[in-house]
């Protein structure tokens, strides 16, 4: 049986401060929804297949208690600089001192992208109006295992097109080392798309 994250719900003192930053940084609004005693904000992140919901009576947690809630991009310095033209204040660029996922807290964070940009090695946070806690992870290329290799999906039509750019890339240098045109370009596209989201080897 599929068991798919459809909602995080994220504890804040001030619906209507926080559906405004939300929707300001593109977030969908879903729902706004109210009864006598309850209100439910849903709104989801570009591209993403999880919501995230707030309100008044929809949790317990204190207003700002939320870290650690996590999104991922595949460019992470133009997701800084959208952030900060939309008014998020994100941190700068880092990596993480133990090279592998990210501590909690500050203390290991080094300034600057991984090295070589290395996919799922570069970070940002942000915090909403009330401190819940956001962080964006660059990932350009899934790790083997991480998708099932025989369905190849895409979150949103940015997400498409930055793939058929990596794509498009990887294909000069292979006519490059070839010495030739290849007509057969588009079957050569499909396939180190597909093995580029299933994180098998990527042809040449």
């Amino acid at each position: 049986m599929d068991m798919k994250l459809e909602v995080v719900v994220v504890p804040v003192s001030d619906v209507d401060r926080a559906k405004a930053f939300y929707t300001r940084l593109g977030w969908r609004l879903d729902a706004d929804f109210a009864t006598d005693d309850l209100r439910v904000v849903q709104v989801t992140p570009p591209g993403s297949p999880a919501s995230v919901i707030f309100g008044t009576s929809v949790t317990k947690q204190r207003p700002g208690t939320a870290e650690g809630l996590q999104l991922v991009v595949t460019d992470i310095a133009a997701a800084h600089d959208q952030l900060k033209r939309l008014g998020a204040e994100p941190s700068e660029v880092w990596h993480d001192a133990g090279g592998v996922f990210h501590h909690g807290g500050t203390d290991a964070r080094v300034p600057g992208p991984a090295a070589e940009r290395g996919s799922y090695g570069s970070y940002l946070s942000f915090d909403d109006p009330d401190g819940n806690g956001w962080i964006l992870q660059e990932v350009t290329t899934r790790l083997p295992g991480r998708v099932d290799p025989a369905t190849t999906t895409y979150a949103s039509s940015s997400d498409l097109a930055d793939a058929m750019r990596r794509a498009a890339a990887a294909h000069g240098e292979h006519e490059a080392r070839t010495g030739e045109a290849d007509e057969n370009w588009p079957d050569w596209y499909a396939a180190y798309m597909v093995a580029e989201q299933a994180g098998t080897e990527l042809p040449r």
